[in-house]
């Protein structure tokens, strides 16, 4: 399973990025996919993640009025809207996608991207 970010960029703060991450080579429908960030010296950390219907949707408190993600599973791709960008938004976003397990957790992603670069400067 390949999956590709992308939509990362410098805004300013209170601006709005669509991030975009793309799959092939699985079966969408049946994944869970999830954001994660990771920040410099800090550890990688859940931001949001929606089940494989996308009845199940849970954001990190950070995150929460400002993030919405989103998933379309005939373009097998899912979406993350970020509004009202912080400086404490800066981090590279990695998509996921996994079968099972906890939905917040990162250990139980088996598929990764590469990660795309958000800075928000204030």
């Amino acid at each position: 399973v390949q999956l590709q970010a992308s939509g990362g960029g410098l805004v300013q703060a209170g601006g709005s990025l669509r991030l975009s991450c793309a799959t092939s080579g699985g079966t969408f429908g049946s994944y869970k996919m999830g954001w994660f960030r990771q920040a410099p010296g800090k550890e990688r950390e859940f931001v949001a993640t929606i089940n494989w219907s996308g009845g199940r949707i849970y954001y990190a408190d950070s995150v929460k009025g400002r993030f919405t993600i989103s998933r379309d599973n005939i373009k097998n791709t899912v979406y993350l809207q970020m509004n009202s960008l912080k400086p404490d938004d800066t981090a590279v976003y990695y998509c996921a996608a996994g079968v099972g397990g906890s939905l917040k957790d990162p250990l139980d992603y088996e598929y990764w991207g590469q990660g795309t670069q958000v800075t928000v400067s204030s």
